[in-house]
Parts: C-alpha cells; structure tokens; sequence
C-alpha cells in the first residue's frame, strides 16, 4: 500500500533539529512547553510577542541558563530577553516551524502564533512525560448509548453515528492494548526489586493504583457482556435495513469523497471491524491482561517467599524450629499418641510451602557463654485437652478439599453431571461452597466447562459453568 504523502513532505525539513542530540534539545523542549503553557487561559493560539518573551525570560533566569550553554547564535547576547528573543526567532524560523510571527492591522503589535504541528509536537511531549489514563468503560458506554439514542444521529447517520461507534471501538483497542503493555513493564519492575518491603510497596502501589480501579470498572459496572448482544444486533441493522444502509453509504461517499462502490464497501468494513473486536478480539484482548495479572501476583508471591526466605529474621527461625519439630516427629510414634482426625493438622512435610531451601542459619552460631536451666512445666490431662480443641477449632476450614468433594458427592447424588444453575447459592455460604468445589475440582476428580452466558450471585458477575465427574481409569 502506498501511502498518499511522506511526512518529511509535510514538515520543514529542520523540524527535530532542536530536539536532536547535541542541539541543547533539554532547553529547547522547556521553552517550547513554556510557551504552550501561555496558551492554556486563551481562546487562541495567538498571544503577544512580548508576553512569550518574558515567559521564556523568567524560565531562563529561574533555571540559571548560561549563555554559552545554548548555540553560537544566542552566545553573544548580553541579557536573557536576548536570549528568549533569539529562542523565538530560531522556532519561528521556516527550517524549525514551531512557530509564526505576525502584526496586528489594528495595534501593529506583533503576535506569535503556534502551528498547527507546534502545537501537536507539543502536546505530544506532554504525553511522553505524563501520559493520560482513560477511562476504558466509558468507550463501551459511548456506544451503546450512541445505538440507544437514534435521534442523536438520525440526520446524519454516518457521521453522526456510525463514524462516531468505529471512532470509540478503535480508541478502546488501542487503550487496552496500550494496558497489556503496562502491565508487562510492572511485571519487568517486580523481577528487579531487591528487598521485601520495596516489594511490598510495590505491590499496593499496584492494588491502591487507579489501574486496579478502572480494570474492576471494565470488568463489574461497565462489563461489556451487559450491552453486546444490544450493540450487535444495532450493528447488523446498519447493514439489513435497506434504507438505513443507503443513507451510511451516501453519506460516507460525501464525506470521506468516495466513489459509491467504494463507500459500500468501506461502510461494510467499518461495520464488520466493529463487530469482530466487540465479539471476538475484545475477548482476546481481556483474557491476555488476566493472563498478565496472574503473571504479576504469582512473580509478586515467588518473590516475597525468596525474599523472605534470605533473610536472617524471625521468620527464617520460626521454619529452622518447623525442620526441627519434623525431624524430631519422624523419630517417634507419634500417630499413637494423637487421634487420627487430628493426623492432619500435624504433617508438616507436605513441603507446600517450606522446602530445604527455604532454610537459613547464621553464619556464625551463637557462642554458649553459660549453662542456663529452663523449668519445664507439666501439662495436665485437662490442659491438654483444652489445647487440642483450641488447635482443632483453629484448623477448621469448612471450605478443605475433602470437605468439598463430599458436597459434590452429596448436590449431584447418583448422576454424573450438574450446571451452575442447579447448585444452591441463596446465601454467600452457599457462594462460598460453590467456588471452593471450582478450585478444588480437578484434585477431586471433577471437570469444569464454561458455558455462554454470565449469573449474577450475590452481587457477583460469574460465568456459566457445568461440574461433571470424570471417570476413573
């Protein structure tokens, strides 16, 4: 595809030069976003020379610009409105092109003006240094109250609302798109943090973040399963309605000044485009984020528990006495000793989440200055007793694995299979229960497929799911 012009045919031919290397690019982009700020209160892009020139001055003196630091042609001024007056002269030069001089008919006043590719290279520095976050949900919202509302386009169907619908989709690929990147670079950050509590920073620096904010709004309030079959049904009318297609046709052969074969078939594609990534590649798109976000918080965990694990605190005696403990388990009997629904809350080498690696010792062991003697206190049959049921109401987890697999057992009796429907979910206990038995579905011997369709539980948006029992080999 060829393209109708270069951009090096629009432009002046010196139009980077002051941002280049070794052209004092660092000065020249401050004074150029000074000037723009002169702009911010008028209605204009058109201000006073001496306005600009005393902006640029103040800048100068503030930041203690030397002569010598800025191009042979400002070296020899002996003040700093020379110096802004030689800044405004090299910008308004036709090689650069930022900006224009031009005189009053009235006041014979000179004004200084920015151009058209002043002002877009200007605001496009703005956005490198700070970039702006969107709003994701309000292009999904835009929409489908564009479709909703068919007197706000009804005179001009194609631009008013059919230019105006592929505009917002287009705007939320590329937001989206733009959102998987950033999260890959917080996941590069997270590698290369070097200390738990920096980690830890960052890690509500990421739930507080108004990321977390947005992506919950995108996925909750705004989810687009709420309007899509609504805006995809509004879509194929575009195409289906005789009349209607008629007017999106001649109005794009007017504005976009095309033949009329042609704008059918560039309506047809707007349409189809429009379509495709509400239905297929949003879909795509969303999956990858979640996919990255997994990625964060599993880096994040990894490396809180390496973190932890080298460092010689607390923590790492507390899991040198757990060694200690499990060592000295395995030299006695004790399954005896202890009730067998007790069994579980005393293996401690499932290796779940301590390893040998986990462990650290001191380098250099503490030295016995002197015997000490430690009075050991004999527990009664009451007192131990009392600590065992103090242990077991701590350890009770109504949502275990075992306990979920008997829940299946029992919800889907004698048959084999069992939709999210036919689950009870009336209290958030009953919630609760359900996405335990999800989790712990494959350990049990269950597997899940997803259905079309969403179910609103609790004040939760879940998808439609199915349990069905595999079969043992």
């Amino acid at each position: 595809m060829i393209r109708e012009a270069n951009l090096f045919d629009i432009i002046p031919s010196g139009f980077f030069n002051c941002l280049s290397s070794g052209s004092n690019n660092r000065i020249y982009a401050d004074c150029l976003l000074v000037i723009y700020e002169q702009y911010d209160r008028e209605i204009t892009y058109r201000i006073s020379r001496g306005r600009i020139r005393d902006a640029l001055s103040a800048y100068l003196l503030e930041n203690h610009i030397n002569f010598l630091e800025l191009d042979s042609e400002q070296a020899g001024e002996r003040n700093y409105n020379d110096i802004a007056n030689s800044v405004i002269r090299r910008f308004c030069s036709k090689e650069i092109g930022w900006l224009e001089e031009d005189n009053d008919d009235a006041t014979y006043e000179k004004h200084i003006i920015m151009t058209e590719q002043g002002v877009l290279l200007t605001e496009f520095l703005q956005k490198l240094i700070k970039p702006e976050r969107e709003e994701f949900s309000s292009y999904i919202f835009n929409i489908y109250n564009l479709l909703q509302n068919t007197e706000q386009w009804s005179q001009n169907p194609y631009v008013d609302g059919l230019k105006n619908i592929y505009r917002n989709a287009r705007l939320l690929s590329r937001s989206l798109k733009r959102l998987a990147t950033f999260i890959k670079k917080i996941i590069e950050r997270m590698v290369k943090e070097e200390s738990l509590e920096s980690l830890t920073e960052n890690l509500l620096d990421y739930c507080d973040g108004s990321f977390v904010r947005e992506y919950a709004r995108l996925t909750k309030q705004q989810n687009i399963h709420i309007y899509r079959s609504f805006i995809k049904g509004k879509l194929d009318e575009f195409l289906n309605d005789p009349q209607l297609n008629l007017l999106l046709i001649s109005g794009c052969a007017l504005e976009e000044e095309l033949e009329e074969a042609k704008a059918k078939e560039y309506v047809a594609d707007m349409v189809q485009s429009t379509k495709r990534f509400l239905v297929e590649d949003y879909d795509r798109i969303m999956r990858d984020i979640k996919h990255k976000i997994n990625i964060y918080l599993q880096i994040a965990v990894g490396r809180a528990r390496f973190l932890r694990n080298q460092e010689a605190d607390m923590r790492g005696n507390v899991e040198q006495t757990l060694r200690y403990i499990v060592k000295e388990m395995d030299m006695i009997d004790w399954k005896e000793t202890i009730p067998a629904k007790m069994h579980d809350m005393f293996t401690l080498d499932k290796h779940e989440f301590i390893d040998t690696g986990s462990l650290r010792y001191p380098r250099k062991p503490p030295a016995v200055q002197k015997e000490t003697v430690i009075e050991l206190e004999e527990l009664t049959t009451e007192d131990i007793e009392k600590a065992k049921n103090a242990q077991e109401q701590e350890a009770y987890n109504p949502y275990a694995k075992e306990k979920m697999k008997e829940y299946l057992k029992r919800i889907m009796g004698s048959g084999s299979t069992i939709s999210c429907e036919n689950l009870p979910m009336q209290s958030k206990r009953d919630l609760l229960c359900a996405l335990s038995a999800i989790a712990y579905s494959e350990e049990n011997g269950y597997s899940i497929q997803l259905l079309d369709g969403y179910l609103d539980a609790h004040h939760m948006l879940l998808r439609k799911f199915c349990i069905t029992k595999e079969d043992p080999k």
